[in-house]
């Protein structure tokens, strides 16, 4: 029988708990792929200062790739590109940056080529969320995140398409997006957004495919990543039960998602959405905000 103390200790744990992964765990986590599956590629990486970013800055490292990450704080870009410095002897390129400026886009594309002297996989990561009841989003709230998720995205990857188009190179988008099939209740603005990355990856994939440039997506559903972090402690706890495994992914579930399709092994694979999600999409609904009584069941 759960007791009174118990409860306090479980509530006290989800207080302290903190989710994500170290760089040391990043550096040692097993990995699928070969060492050198990506030796000699550069994979530019937006967001790339923590969470799934940071994440895929290691794992594309260890593959053997340049890699490039972009972002608002200059801080973070240093943090992760230290670490992998440290752990794995390799350098990272690192540029500041919002995506929501279509200029700072276009010079970003620019210095990877210029610095690492090609690009062929652009992973757009970058976005942010809130959540909120959507009656309650403000004009300001729901264009930051439609300007960050939808638009910056879209001006990152029309850059990169410009620029492999004008040297008559072929390339590689993978956008993370979200679980948007069912809805994505108090997080409406984004899955407004990610909806519309997904149907436009899907258009632009037949509109780019006679320029040898592949677009596909990763749909995530609940990672154990920094993202959690935001999220009220007990809602996050919940995110295990949200589909039918009741457990959560890892950044790598992810990683390596986005490294099979950017690899040969995804050579055939364009317009499509590989979701990483326990099945998700199937079974389990996620609340961010904690779920409104009116939808409790029971004694939930």
């Amino acid at each position: 029988m759960t007791t009174p103390s118990s409860l306090q200790a479980v509530a006290a744990s989800l207080r302290t708990k903190r989710w994500g992964y170290t760089m040391e765990e990043l550096a040692s986590a097993p990995v699928v792929f070969r060492d050198d599956l990506y030796a000699g590629r550069t994979v530019l990486i937006t967001g790339g200062g923590g969470g799934f970013g940071r994440a895929m800055t290691f794992l594309f490292a260890r593959l053997g790739a340049n890699v490039a990450i972009a972002g608002r704080k200059p801080e973070k870009l240093a943090e992760t590109a230290d670490g992998v410095k440290r752990l794995l002897g390799r350098d990272v390129v690192t540029h500041a940056m919002t995506i929501r400026d279509p200029a700072q886009c276009e010079a970003l594309i620019d210095d990877v080529w210029a610095r690492c002297g090609s690009l062929d996989l652009l992973v757009n990561n970058a976005g942010g969320q809130f959540p909120q009841a959507a009656i309650d989003f403000s004009t300001k709230g729901w264009l930051a995140v439609i300007d960050t998720n939808l638009n910056g995205t879209w001006y990152m990857m029309q850059a990169a398409a410009r620029r492999w188009r004008d040297r008559g190179l072929p390339g590689s988008i993978v956008n993370i997006v979200a679980n948007v099939w069912r809805g994505m209740p108090q997080v409406a603005h984004t899955c407004a957004a990610r909806a519309g990355v997904i149907y436009l990856s899907k258009t632009v994939s037949t509109e780019w495919a006679p320029l040898r440039i592949r677009v596909n997506c990763v749909s995530p559903g609940s990672i154990n990543s920094e993202g959690l972090n935001v999220y009220d402690p007990a809602a996050a706890a919940r995110f295990e039960r949200t589909n039918p495994m009741q457990t959560l992914g890892d950044a790598y579930d992810v990683g390596q998602a986005v490294a099979y399709l950017g690899a040969p092994s995804g050579k055939f694979i364009t317009g499509e959405v590989l979701v990483v999600d326990g099945g998700n999409c199937q079974w389990g609904d996620v609340w961010p905000a904690g779920k409104p009584a009116y939808f409790k069941i029971g004694d939930e």
